[in-house]
């Protein structure tokens, strides 16, 4: 903060919590200064936004920055004095500034009897401000005093218009923003003339506008169709009206960005009455107070045109004003505040007005503005003077209205019942300040306890603020420390009692006051304290009720800060070291204090990187690394030079060490995201696609999280312009294949990659396919690789012609050629006998078949040529002889005859005298006729001219057409040598020229009479770019593994593994990109791929690893106790097994987390995944059912207490009977057969709190049958995740409950089947999928409170045992048959959603399930599922 003398105190305050002052102007009556205009304050938050502050910690941290900034000012004898929301600003990442006004700046030694204007109290401007005029007819009071301004209105005192402008105030509404622009109510339809004596041409104010142009059956239909029940789909006052109110006003520009892209003057409404009807929205100000906005600044836009009983604009202004304030609309006003700012916005008062609102965004992001509801209760009607006797008489008692008359006594007591049941919107933060000032010398008192501080003390802080060159590291580092996070009720009873440190000056404790009121606020959603309650406190001592809503370590320091006797206040130092702010908290501020008092992102990022890489957030916790990594990641994205980049990595890196999982997911993912998304290349993007990293990601997330979120990016920058990026990501995709397994890589990288071919796929990205094909071997590339490849080919052969359209033709042409191109990188991998039999013996041989079409472009044409000569050259000439050129004929023959005159050809001979052109990748041949030099000359060097003009009949004209345009003829060379390719060179042309070689299979070049062979085939194929050694490498050669394996005579690894050529007939290549899995449809085909006996008796559940290769299974095993088996999927073998159940097991998750398995059979088994050894048991003891109560009391929430403790069942209560796995917090909750529900933390080893939801009225206590959680489902990237919001359980009786993660109350309750409920599971955030024995699947939107069904599948004969779902579609089992639904509820000719069941049949189509099926669980990367039976068997489908 500047001085305003050359002797004064410190030249600038310098603490990254005041905010910054950017200019001031120094005037002899007044300072006039510029501050930074931050997105949001601590009010807007409040107001649009209060789930953006999601955890006790975020409140921790921003009470602590205000504390600091505090502490700093009050050492420097400086109170801020107005310390409330509204001036407390945040930056994006809710790092915030105090706003300094003009109480901070009474201590300078500017005589404080000047005048000082500061916009944050409320008013437009200063009397003295040439602007003053503008505002003058507003006349608006600050918002403290809304209550006196209800008043005012109330009698009479205040306009209509003014009171409306004061509740768009309020509600965050105002001018300039086009998004929540200020709001009028349309009073008349501009029809006649207004006229109180007559009910025509006014506007029903009890409804909306909305309503009164849709309709209430239009609004009806809306509600009740909707997937979100609403009426009103949009704000009641758009941006689109709000510009199209004010066209003759605003730049083109701001209409063409709002309105329309294209400017269409008469689009926009002509006159009042068109404008009136055209709009299902409110009005705005300006029509009634500025007769500007009817005139046009454009030429072809004529001016709005006034209502022909208005002669001129400003006559229709002073007539529009006088219909607001006549006495017909304030009857009716109140009526139309009710529906825009108060109680008719939510609850069934809005559902019966039609005025329910479709939701806006999520409200844990951040705004500045959005919708806001004033008021709770109604809103009382204006009162109306009469004119003649029974006048209502006012007097001013007290500044309150005394009504003379007893009649209005009631309408008194209604209008003074609101004011004080809307108390919020006149909160008070301090004591001393504002209204309270009362008299002069409270105010000089207060002067001179600021300017004897002032000049009494020193500048105090408790660390020095300084460029990163001066920071103390060692200081730093010495003091960030970590606890366990955890607030001790008893440590802040102690201190409480013997803090010390108080505040010295009146000022200085206001501002204590006021952190107290706003940290009730941020615990409470409301303010602590209104005008009258502040008042009662302050003459008894008796404070606010909500003050008990409070957790009792935050009433103890609100209860510190707003002691009633100032001096007992603790100081902002004494607060900052109070156990309230856990150990965390501190140590991150310590560190983002200095990393914001540097100007530069670069300065910022190095210190950043260098304390992280020292170890300054692993010694803060995973709880002050999530305080400072949203501060650093945006940091991290914006690197760009090669030293930023250096320390971004680092700092990506620590934090990703850091960070627990849900914080991963939340903030560094996206981040990663964002750099893989950034086009062109990045450094930073090269160095995370390198294979540690990536590695490191993958185990922090798990391998679903990674393939929902990096994978997909990671193929998406192959899709670019090569470089090193690309090359980067080739190189982790074939490292990690062979990780991945053969389904995953089908399913998620190779088919990936094909669905991008023609669309701009790089050369790296046909690489991959290649090197992968290599990898894996023939068998591979055979059976999996092949069959795509001709579906892709066969796709791009039907769109390719000449004559199809431009974009369909280019596609096609482009997809043959990286078709080709994947090809000649294959051959090398695949035996002599393959190649024959899959690509020339094959009724459609790719490269004949392209080559016979005469529409086909040329450069496809140059490439099918040049790839069928590799082709020859790898089978050698006798095959080539026997297989080949019979197939060639008819395109020789095509070729001898032609007629067609070829005015531009391809010389490849030398300097000839013809037109020639150079061959090259840009190069391409002009005519069908070239395919003869491409391919003549070749079969003539390999097969020898004697035996190639005996296969060709058409010999003779195909060489003169050589020697006559091409100068080409045969020159013997010696013996024919025909042992191989590798030496063809015997047989030359009369010509030669230099050869280019190559190094990508993709690039084969002509070669004087020959091909060159790229050298990254062969056995090189595995060993070119190899990724550093980790969990992703591949160390073995494919043909040499090839070999190793069939001369060991074992089966290769997922050799059951089908193509997925033949369910995917029909796919269309041409319209999709390759990416995530919600892109590639899942067709079911209701086969079985492969069956083994896994169990003596049923199996009962599945729980499959992250990697989709490993899976448990339970079921019974020998003796009917519960036997877990675990599988190997590659090679169907059972690899270990946990016998430690007595009783068949009904549920069995795998802990991700930690490798642990959790198992329950009435008990709860935790054991090691790996070994199989016993960890834990858990069990209810025998007892509970009756000392129940007592055991658990302090760890019990009770929402329906039982009045006679827990009753038993024949299902004993001390049985758990079915479980689900918290993965954000890695905990287990068991439903047990008395219905309720158990936590149990299993790295503690510990039960945890119980949760009863039956009431005694109820009967018998049902099991709970199932249950699930909103932490199942895996939140995009690019969304806001957060912690599971609400549990779900359904009983046996067939009832559902949801229950509040947090509190544990049942949020709803319904009857959901009319049987046993055998399943729950989430579908998305707001569906809940149920099954029962009812022979129903029903779909519930929790949208709709959960009780209301959004969908109900019959069809089935018998009950739903069991369902999985999988994108869109939820598949079932019952008895012995499956049925695939889908969750957009698709309904039959009758209107109805059926679901058909169908029987599972073997994968030759020859016999059918018919063992009952028990269990099915999916594994959703590799596009299978599983079942198991009655009788025990493990079924894997597709």
């Amino acid at each position: 903060m500047p001085s305003f003398t050359e002797d004064g105190f410190p030249g600038c305050v310098r603490h990254p919590n005041v905010g910054p002052i950017l200019g001031m102007l120094k005037l002899p009556t007044q300072i006039s200064f510029v501050l930074p205009k931050t997105p949001y304050t601590l009010e807007n938050i409040l107001h649009y936004s209060p789930g953006a502050i999601k955890s006790d910690w975020h409140i921790q941290h921003l009470i602590y920055q205000l504390l600091s900034a505090l502490s700093y000012m009050h050492g420097l004898g400086i109170a801020h004095g107005n310390l409330r929301p509204s001036n407390i600003m945040l930056t994006e990442t809710f790092w915030c500034w105090l706003q300094i006004g003009e109480k901070q700046l009474l201590n300078s030694k500017v005589n404080p009897s000047n005048n000082f204007h500061n916009p944050s109290t409320g008013g437009f401007c200063s009397e003295c401000c040439s602007s003053h005029a503008l505002y003058a007819d507003l006349n608006l009071s600050d918002s403290e005093n809304w209550q006196s301004s209800f008043y005012s209105w109330w009698r009479g005192e205040l306009s209509n218009f003014e009171y409306l402008l004061m509740l768009n105030r309020l509600a965050g509404r105002r001018w300039g923003d086009h998004t929540f622009y200020a709001v009028m109510p349309w009073v008349i339809d501009f029809s006649v003339n207004p006229d109180e004596n007559s009910i025509s041409g006014w506007r029903d104010l009890s409804k909306s506008k909305w309503r009164l142009a849709k309709g209430d059956e239009q609004l009806d239909f809306t509600y009740s169709t909707s997937e979100i029940p609403h009426h009103v789909s949009d704000e009641c006052l758009s941006e689109l009206a709000v510009c199209s109110y004010k066209a003759r006003r605003l730049p083109l520009s701001v209409l063409r960005t709002a309105v329309r892209s294209v400017y269409e003057p008469n689009e926009y409404p002509s006159n009042m009455q068109r404008l009136y009807q055209w709009t299902p929205d409110e009005c705005i100000p300006e029509f009634y107070c500025d007769p500007h906005i009817f005139y046009s600044l454009h030429s072809g836009m004529p001016d709005l045109a006034v209502p022909y009983w208005a002669g001129s604009p400003e006559e229709f202004i002073k007539l529009h004003r006088d219909a607001l304030e006549s006495n017909h609309v304030s009857r009716q006003i109140h009526h139309w505040i009710d529906i825009t700012f108060g109680y008719k916005l939510s609850g069934e008062a809005a559902v019966a007005a039609k005025n329910v609102m479709l939701p806006a965004a999520t409200s844990t992001m951040p705004r500045s503005t959005g919708r806001c509801q004033l008021f709770n209760q109604p809103h009382p009607p204006r009162q109306i003077a009469k004119k003649n006797s029974g006048r209502i008489k006012v007097n001013d008692v007290d500044g309150k209205p005394l009504l003379t008359e007893s009649n209005e006594l009631d309408k008194l007591e209604e209008a003074t019942s609101f004011c004080e049941k809307s108390w919020h919107l006149s909160p008070k933060y301090n004591v001393y300040t504002g209204d309270w000032l009362n008299d002069e010398s409270q105010e000089k008192e207060l002067l001179r306890d600021t300017s004897v501080n002032t000049s009494s003390r020193e500048p105090v802080s408790s660390m020095n603020y300084d460029w990163i060159s001066t920071i103390d590291s060692s200081y730093l580092l010495q003091n960030i420390e970590v606890d366990d996070d955890f607030v001790g009720y008893q440590d802040l009873l102690l201190w409480r009692q013997i803090s010390s440190s108080k505040v010295v000056s009146i000022s200085s404790a206001d501002d204590i006051f006021a952190v107290g009121c706003i940290l009730a606020e941020l615990q409470l959603g409301k303010p602590l304290f209104g005008l009258n309650s502040l008042a009662s406190y302050l003459e008894s001592g008796v404070l606010p009720n909500s003050m008990q809503e409070l957790p009792n370590h935050i009433k103890i320091v609100v209860e510190a800060c707003i002691q009633k006797e100032w001096s007992r206040r603790p100081s902002a130092k004494c607060l900052l070291e109070s156990p309230y702010f856990t150990k965390s908290v501190q140590s991150s501020y310590l560190f983002l204090a200095p990393f914001h008092l540097l100007a530069k992102d670069e300065s910022r990022l190095q210190y950043a990187a260098t304390f992280a890489k020292r170890g300054a957030l692993k010694k803060m916790g995973a709880v002050g690394a999530e305080i400072c990594a949203p501060y650093c990641l945006p940091l991290i994205v914006s690197s760009a030079s090669d030293s930023e980049t250096e320390w971004a990595y680092v700092l990506l890196t620590e934090l990703l060490k850091c960070l627990k999982l849900e914080a991963v997911m939340k903030l560094v993912v996206p981040s990663v995201e964002r750099i893989l998304q950034a086009t062109g290349y990045s450094h930073l993007k090269v160095s995370l696609l390198q294979g540690s990293f990536m590695q490191e990601i993958w185990d922090r997330i798990g391998k679903q999280a990674y393939f929902e979120t990096m994978h997909p990016l990671i193929i998406s920058n192959l899709c670019i312009a090569p470089h090193m990026s690309s090359a980067a990501a080739s190189v982790l995709l074939i490292g990690s294949s062979e990780e991945h397994g053969v389904p995953i890589t089908v399913h998620q990288t190779i088919l990936p990659l094909m669905l991008s071919f023609g669309k701009g796929l790089c050369n790296d990205g046909v690489d991959v396919l290649i090197r992968i094909g290599g990898l894996f071997g023939e068998n591979f590339v055979m059976k999996q690789i092949l069959p795509l490849l001709h579906s892709v080919i066969h796709s791009g052969i039907g769109v390719s012609d000449v004559n199809k359209p431009e974009p369909i033709q280019s596609w096609g042409s482009l997809a043959l050629i990286d078709c080709l191109t994947a090809l000649d990188g294959l051959i090398p991998v695949m035996t002599t006998e393959t190649i024959i039999k899959e690509l020339i013996e094959d009724r459609t041989c790719p490269y004949v078949k392209i080559l016979m079409l005469k529409d086909m472009g040329f450069r496809v044409l140059q490439c099918a040529a040049k790839s069928l000569i590799r082709v020859c050259l790898q089978i050698g000439p006798d095959l080539t002889a026997l297989h080949v050129l019979p197939k060639l004929n008819e395109l020789f023959d095509e070729l001898a005859f032609s007629q067609k005159k070829n005015t531009c050809s391809v010389n490849l001979v030398g300097n000839m005298g013809v037109g020639r052109m150079k061959v090259g990748e840009e190069d391409c041949i002009g005519s069908r006729m070239e395919l003869v030099l491409l391919l003549y000359p070749q079969f003539a060097s390999l097969l020898g001219i004697e035996k190639l003009r005996q296969c060709c009949p058409t010999w003779l004209l195909l060489e003169q057409f050589l020697l006559r345009h091409h100068n080409w003829k045969w020159e013997y060379a010696g013996d024919s040598i025909q042992s191989g390719p590798d030496n063809i060179r015997g047989r030359r042309p009369s010509h030669n020229k230099g050869s280019t070689s190559e190094s990508r299979p993709s690039k084969l070049l002509f070669n004087g009479v020959g091909w060159s062979r790229p050298q990254s085939q062969g056995k090189k194929v595995a060993k070119n770019l190899l990724p550093s050694k980790n969990k992703f490498e591949y160390n073995q050669n494919p043909v040499e593994r090839h070999v190793a394996i069939s001369s060991s005579g074992m089966q290769e690894p997922w050799y059951w593994f089908p193509s997925p050529a033949a369910s995917w007939n029909g796919l269309d290549f041409s319209g999709r990109a390759g990416g995530s899995k919600d892109e590639l449809p899942w067709k079911i085909s209701a086969s079985i791929i492969q069956s083994v006996r896994a169990h003596h008796g049923a199996l009962r559940s599945f729980a499959v690893c992250q990697d989709e290769c490993t899976i448990f299974t339970a079921g019974v095993g020998p003796g009917f106790k519960g036997n877990i088996q675990k599988w190997d999927l590659s090679r169907i073998d059972c690899v270990s097994s946990y016998n430690g159940h007595d009783e068949v097991v009904n549920d069995i998750f795998v802990m991700a987390s930690t490798g642990r398995v959790a198992s329950c059979d009435g008990t709860v088994h935790i054991w090691n995944g790996q070994t199989g050894k016993q960890i834990s048991v858990f069990s209810e003891s025998s007892s509970t059912s009756t000392r129940f109560v007592e055991m658990d009391e302090d760890n019990m929430l009770h929402f329906n207490p039982l009045t006679s403790g827990m009753l038993s069942t024949p299902f004993h209560g001390n049985l758990y009977s079915a479980m689900d796995y918290l993965e954000f917090n890695d905990r287990l909750v068991v439903g047990t057969g008395n219905g309720s529900l158990r936590f149990i933390d299993v790295n503690q080893g510990q039960k945890l709190h119980l949760w009863k939801s039956e009431s005694a009225d109820s009967g018998f206590p049902s099991l709970i049958s199932s249950i699930c959680s909103s932490s199942s489902v895996k939140v995009h990237a690019e969304e806001t995740i957060s912690s599971p919001s609400w549990i779900a359980a359904a009983t046996s009786t067939g009832c559902c409950r949801l229950f509040d993660m947090r509190s544990g109350k049942i949020i709803s309750s319904w009857q959901g089947h009319d049987g046993y409920v055998t399943k729950l599971a989430v579908a998305a955030d707001h569906q809940l999928v149920s099954s029962s024995l009812d022979k129903t699947l029903r779909i519930w939107d929790l949208r709709r409170n959960g009780t209301a069904e959004h969908t109900v599948f019959r069809g089935y004969s018998d009950g739903v045992t069991g369902f999985s779902v999988w994108g869109q579609n939820v598949i079932s089992i019952s008895r012995n048959k499956i049925g695939v639904s889908s969750l957009q509820g698709s309904t039959d000719e009758e209107g109805k959603h059926r679901t058909t069941p169908q029987h599972l049949y073997t994968a030759d189509g020859e016999s059918k399930n018919v063992s009952v099926l028990s269990a099915i669980g999916i594994l959703p990367f590799s596009r299978l599922f599983l079942v198991g039976t009655e009788d025990g068997h493990l079924k894997i489908c597709c």
